[in-house]
């Protein structure tokens, strides 16, 4: 599936090493409402990095204080079993199918969270070129984004990138030396893995971790199941 060449890392990515920057340029020249470029904002990418369980738990807590919240305001006084988190893929219409697949994906995996499109998102799906790759981003303040980048679409399996990276969301760090079977191994395993799914100990964390909040984040990191 080829895309022309044209023009977010809390833990995340298949792109180079992580730094700390702002907004990428190609991202908010897409689309002017994308996250302003105030301050700093946690970047990791696809082939690993030494702060990205730090991003990672960023990204994560601000998706989660903000699907939170507005579970509060529609239900005052009821906690739900089950999180919903709206995601905005309308910045990345390229890859709506695989966008749209890696959330059915990880919403027939886990139970205590779910992904559902739709407005007031509590994070974007945003499509250019990068030259670290597909990554996701937050600025710690509620707001998340997950770049997807064409070249790197070309070169991987486009649905496992795209679970992948929304394994950063809800709360998975990079694990690169895992095997195929281990969606966060990335890209370790090469471009030949196309395997999209988690494995149980991936669906096991993600479970433990939106039914437990960032106590069970700071807790021991996911351990890789064959």
């Amino acid at each position: 599936m080829k895309r022309s060449t044209m023009m977010l890392s809390a833990a995340l990515g298949l792109g180079l090493a992580a730094t700390m920057t702002a907004v990428p340029a190609s991202a908010v020249a897409l689309d002017h409402s994308a996250p302003a470029q105030a301050g700093t904002v946690a970047t990791s990418s696809y082939v690993g990095s030494a702060a990205e369980e730090a991003n990672n738990k960023a990204f994560f807590e601000a998706v989660m204080k903000s699907a939170r919240a507005k579970q509060a305001a529609a239900k005052p006084g009821l906690a739900a079993a089950t999180v919903t988190v709206t995601y905005d893929a309308s910045r990345a219409p390229s890859f709506a199918n695989e966008i749209a697949r890696s959330a059915q994906i990880w919403n027939s995996s886990v139970r205590n969270i779910q992904l559902r499109s739709g407005s007031n998102a509590d994070f974007r799906y945003y499509e250019g070129n990068d030259s670290r790759g597909s990554y996701a981003s937050t600025d710690g303040h509620g707001r998340g984004y997950i770049l997807l980048d064409y070249r790197q679409n070309e070169q991987y399996d486009s649905t496992r990138v795209t679970a992948h990276e929304t394994g950063h969301v809800l709360g998975l760090p990079d694990h690169y030396s895992g095997p195929c079977s281990e969606l966060m191994s990335g890209g370790g395993p090469g471009p030949s893995c196309t395997n999209p799914y988690p494995n149980s100990a991936e669906k096991s964390r993600v479970n433990q971790l939106w039914a437990n909040g960032l106590k069970a984040f700071d807790k021991a990191p996911v351990t890789k199941a064959h």
